[in-house]
């Protein structure tokens, strides 16, 4: 059994309701104050390997807390929203594509993006290897919400269709087996 503590970035400088997913967006001034109360929950505990997203808010995070070398996996990105990158629900709601999603968000990709199926899948795969790897006993992430979600679903504490009931919130940290 693989102890895995998945962290989530900090808050975003994003307007509230803008769905920004792989975009790389920059931090909030708040930063060092949300960092700090992460790299405290993380004294004393120490891990085998530690991997980031590419993405920045997630690499910064994983720099402040002592892990600048952290692997970058490019399967614990966040959903590609697509086209609808850095658009308001409002717009995307207005697309006419959009139904077709919001009815079955699981199955059907964003115009140009991917489903949470998609997502979930290439965060299994990462999940699935390391799980397999010997040498990893307790593992650091540093991720997305959505990745939370996945990592929830793969280790069977929700289902798909409830993936999102609870997110993770900023700078949280969630631990689970694999």
């Amino acid at each position: 059994m693989k102890h895995v503590y998945l962290i989530r970035h900090t808050a975003v400088d994003v307007p509230a309701g803008f769905a920004y997913g792989q975009t790389d967006v920059a931090l909030k001034p708040s930063f060092e104050r949300e960092a700090a109360q992460v790299k405290s929950r993380l004294a004393g505990l120490t891990f085998d390997q530690v991997w980031t997203s590419p993405l920045s808010r997630c690499v910064r995070l994983a720099t402040y807390c002592g892990y600048p070398d952290a692997l970058r996996e490019p399967r614990l990105k966040e959903l590609h929203f697509g086209e609808w990158e850095m658009k308001s629900w409002e717009e995307i709601s207005a697309d006419p594509r959009s139904a077709a999603w919001f009815d079955d968000w699981r199955r059907v990709p964003t115009p140009g993006g991917e489903s949470f199926d998609e997502q979930y899948r290439r965060v299994g795969a990462f999940l699935d290897e390391l799980r397999r790897d010997e040498r990893v006993g307790r593992a650091c992430l540093f991720v997305h919400a959505g990745v939370v979600a996945c990592a929830r679903v793969y280790a069977g504490l929700r289902a798909p269709k409830d993936a999102f009931l609870e997110m993770a919130e900023y700078g949280e940290m969630v631990e689970i087996e694999v």
